[in-house]
């Protein structure tokens, strides 16, 4: 039994508090510092503390959790829905609804409220999903050094000075300096890196990032080898998964392009409604000479006339139709105005491996005694004597299986094998020299035949350092002299030019087992050398391809060397000459203004060996010249990134919780082919909802001009449209039609033009004039001539009585009624006219959408049954017309077409010239 060692904790053992506030207070001492002095700013020892000093620490340091911000109130967030510029709309038109006595439609419009309202609440509190994700990398027990012998604690309980054991199988609960052993860690989730990496206490410090030091492991990553002991310095939000957990907290959502262009729009249509209300009801009253009922009336329908009530619902579904389309491509957008903003996406900063790239490593050239195979021989090569040692030394020098383990280590033994050389059980290994991070180097002992041979793999470089011979093609061995170094030399040097990772493969016929490393990797004889890639998918090209025509720049940032990062780029297409490659050590030295100004230049640039605030940093810079960004990432390291980007892309097999949870959308297959064909169909939606935008916007005139003449003529000219109509119109009629053009296929040339502004609206003069201008006034002309038109058929003249009980008031109601099915009629012409907003129509199909079809069907059926049922003609005043004024219905919608058609036919006619010119 241990016995515990009193008079090194009797030093250790500070005052009660006083060290570890201050060490609470400054985040912690400097983990890379000498292990001496690490032990005495943390006052403490190998032995670990006593129960009774952890528990003060815990007192000052808090909990070993990732602490969570406090969430808002549901119902603040219900609140802050209901109070959007467009609900404030959609609640005004419920509340005239039902003030005229129509309480059927103002509960209809108040579900379409709650409904907007708890669906978009749903899309919010995204950060602190990411904080609970974050915690899911935390350990719940560990086993430390306490009173002298080692405990099993909750990890929650750890604190500084602790001494935590750490082997094989372990996640790590705390960021902590090896005290002594060797251990192989999966730091991935950190550092973006899929490689495993050695920690060891003997390793020196490292100047560069915490995660780059040799002798320091980090809370939330995994053990998976070896065994040690190490001293915990940070715990809670002060290790470096809290530091992520604190970015990602602090990176709020701001609203998408969409969002703040809606918000804007809507609060215009609010202005010009209440405004037109505000300035023509007195003037009805006190120049028109209007009574005040009529004024009251005539500003209600103007405001209703205004608002366009199916806009929100119809743009939500719009968005959520983008959201299942995307889906069935590969691509989970968590919020809906998500698929709008990919749409308008300047710039996409992809990592390299499994997103560019297959994240399956493959031997494509490989050199054997004076022969370079490149590429390397396929099934079936007969090998010489050279090429199958050096087949038979990588099988025999490796722990991963053809179908399991790391790539780096299955890449080779699926090369072997290819010529014969089947994968090893081992049988015959007698010893085994582990990889060593110092000496990049592994090696083992084996038998074969009787004969006892060390294999040895590892950096090109470091293996010719131990070389002096050098095997021939027919399996003879001969000096290994200067000249024939620097040709390897050159060859490797060739290889990795290419972005290829090279291993250096070599033997030793050995007598007896080496007693140690030392003695067993020297004089050895050099076999050659195998070059891996990670190849890039094949589809990767062509969609790199198509960002370029589109003007979407790609920007490569990755955790990977930059030679091969820039290789990979050069590859698929991402770069077009020798790219600018900044390394996280430069990025780390630059100050904002520069790296605006490099990113605004838009170079070609690879941003290698990045840390998680050089990610964001990247994403804030682009953001700052603004473009919109989006942003990949699969480790929590890349969660503060993705929060910040404009579209942040978690990778759906690989990504972490985390990134998952921070991300806007998540590649089900991490494919970046996917992120491009999410951007066109972003681009597409964009497109429809101006096109139902254009769509409503053109109903508008027709149903407030008839106002305006009921306001200028005093009340001689009667209404020629009632409130409920109009609100028929807005609820009814246009709701499935305006729905459907959201499914409208995307006119050509999509991704053959640049990226919209950020500055760019949603609603702009040519949409204002297309819409509220040019069909709105065709529609205006047409609807109040089938209206006049019957109206003077029936003996009116203007002044004359319409109301009930009057001879004309039959003839009146029909008349509304021409008009709002005139209204009806010019819908349909319009949805045929919006479809393109450049090409003809015929260039898009036109029975190509078929939603389309069904909603006018609807719409047909709907108007014939507020004019033809009797219960529901008493509610909304109307009454059938007679057949001829229904026959001249018939020529509304190849009118209001053809203009359109006309009016786009002309517009590409100036464009062909301009081109020409």
């Amino acid at each position: 039994m241990e016995t515990p060692n009193r008079a090194r904790r009797g030093r250790t053992v500070p005052q009660p508090g006083t060290v570890a506030e201050k060490q609470a207070a400054t985040g912690g001492p400097d983990p890379r510092a000498p292990l001496a002095e690490l032990y005495r700013a943390l006052s403490a020892g190998p032995e670990g503390l006593e129960t009774a000093e952890a528990r003060r620490r815990l007192t000052t340091y808090g909990p070993n959790e990732l602490r969570r911000q406090r969430r808002r109130s549901w119902w603040r967030e219900l609140g802050r829905q209901v109070v959007h510029p467009l609900a404030l709309l959609l609640w005004v038109a419920a509340a005239l609804a039902w003030v005229a006595g129509t309480a059927v439609l103002a509960v209809a419009i108040l579900v379409v409220i709650a409904l907007n309202a708890l669906f978009a609440s749903a899309q919010e509190r995204q950060a602190e999903r990411a904080v609970e994700a974050l915690t899911r990398y935390l350990p719940r027990h560990a086993r430390v050094r306490r009173d002298g012998r080692w405990q099993e604690i909750l990890a929650a309980e750890l604190v500084p000075g602790d001494v935590l054991a750490v082997a094989e199988g372990d996640r790590i609960s705390a960021d902590a300096r090896l005290i002594d052993g060797l251990v192989e860690v999966d730091l991935s989730a950190l550092t973006g890196e899929s490689q495993p990496v050695y920690r060891s206490a003997d390793a020196p410090s490292s100047a560069g990032g915490p995660t780059e030091a040799a002798n320091l492991v980090f809370s939330g990553t995994n053990c998976l080898s070896g065994e040690a002991r190490a001293l915990v310095h940070a715990t809670g939000m002060r290790t470096e998964l809290g530091r992520i957990a604190a970015l990602s907290q602090r990176v709020g959502r701001e609203e998408s392009p969409l969002e703040k262009q809606v918000r804007r729009v809507a609060w215009l249509i609010a202005a010009v409604a209440v405004g037109a209300g505000l300035v023509f009801f007195p003037i009805g009253v006190f120049v028109a000479g209007m009574s005040i009922s009529d004024a009251f009336t005539f500003a209600i329908g103007l405001l209703v006339a205004n608002v366009p009530e199916g806009l929100l619902p119809t743009i939500t579904l719009a968005l959520a139709v983008g959201v299942r389309s995307l889906a069935r491509v590969g691509a989970v957008v968590k919020r809906l105005s998500a698929v709008e903003t990919l749409g308008s996406t300047d710039v996409i900063c992809t990592d390299k491996t499994g997103t560019l790239t297959e994240n399956k490593m493959r031997v494509v050239a490989v050199r054997a005694a004076d022969t370079l195979l490149d590429p390397a021989p396929g099934p079936g090569t007969r090998p010489d004597a050279a090429l199958c040692a050096l087949a038979v030394a990588v099988t025999a020098c490796n722990n991963a299986h053809v179908d399991s383990g790391d790539p780096t280590e299955v890449a080779p033994l699926r090369f072997a094998a290819d010529l014969g050389v089947t994968d090893p059980d081992h049988a015959g290994r007698r010893a085994q020299f582990r990889f060593d991070p110092k000496l990049r180097l592994m090696s083992t002992v084996d038998e074969e035949a009787g004969q006892l041979w060390l294999h040895t793999k590892g950096a090109p470089e470091e293996v010719l350092r131990r070389c002096t011979s050098v095997i021939r093609a027919d399996g003879s061995e001969r000096p290994l002299d200067e000249a024939y170094r620097k040709e390897l030399d050159a060859a490797v040097t060739a290889q990795a030019g290419q972005g290829r990772r090279v291993l250096g493969v070599a033997r030793r016929r050995l007598t007896t087992v080496p007693a140690g490393r030392a003695d067993a990797e020297r004089e050895l004889t050099f076999l050659g050398f195998v070059a891996m890639v990670d190849p890039p998918r094949p589809e990767v090209p062509e969609a790199v391809a198509r960002c370029h025509t589109a003007g979407i720049r790609i920007i490569m940032v990755t955790g990977d060397h930059g030679l091969t990062a820039a290789a990979i780029a050069r590859q698929v297409g991402i770069t077009r000459g020798e790219p600018t490659v900044i390394t996280g050590a430069q990025l780390d030295r630059m100050a904002a203004n520069e790296l605006r100004h490099l990113l605004g230049e838009r170079r070609d640039v690879v941003f290698a060996r990045v840390s998680p605030e050089a990610k964001l940093h990247i994403a804030e810079a682009l953001r700052a010249n603004h473009e919109v960004v989006a942003m990949t990432g699969d480790g929590v390291n890349d969660a503060p990134a993705l929060r910040r980007a404009d579209i942040g892309v978690a990778m759906g097999r690989t990504g972490t919780d985390v990134t998952r949870e921070a991300a806007t959308m998540i590649l089900t297959d991490d494919n970046f082919a996917t992120i491009v064909a999410a951007v066109a169909a972003g681009r597409r939606v964009y497109d429809n909802v101006r096109k139902f935008i254009v769509y409503i916007f053109a109903h508008l005139t027709p149903e407030v001009v008839p106002f305006l003449i009921f306001a200028l003529s005093a009340g001689t000219v009667p209404l020629p449209l009632t409130v409920l109509q109009i609100l028929a119109i807005d609820l009814g009629t246009d709701t499935l039609p305006a729905l459907a053009l959201g499914r409208e296929p995307a006119e050509p040339g999509l991704m053959n033009r640049p990226p919209r502004r950020r500055s760019d609206k949603v609603v702009n003069a040519p949409m204002v004039i297309r819409g509220w201008g040019f069909l709105g006034l065709i529609a205006t002309v047409l609807v109040l001539s089938g209206f006049f038109t019957l109206l003077l058929r029936a003996g009116w003249t203007p002044g004359a009585p319409t109301g009930p009980g009057t001879p004309l008031h039959d003839a009146y109601r029909e008349a509304t009624t021409m008009t709002f099915l005139g209204i009806v009629s010019c819908q349909i012409g319009t949805a045929f006219a919006v479809r393109t907003e450049h090409a003809s129509l015929r260039s898009v199909g036109v029975f190509s959408n078929r939603l389309l079809l069904r909603g006018i069907a609807f719409e047909i059926v709907f108007a014939a049954l507020i004019v033809t049922v009797p219960p529901v003609q008493d509610v909304f005043g109307t009454r059938p017309p007679e057949p001829a004024m229904l026959a001249l219905l018939l020529a509304f919608p190849p009118i209001v077409w053809g203009a359109d058609e006309l009016r786009r036919a002309a517009r590409r006619h100036r464009h062909q010239r301009r081109s020409l010119i």
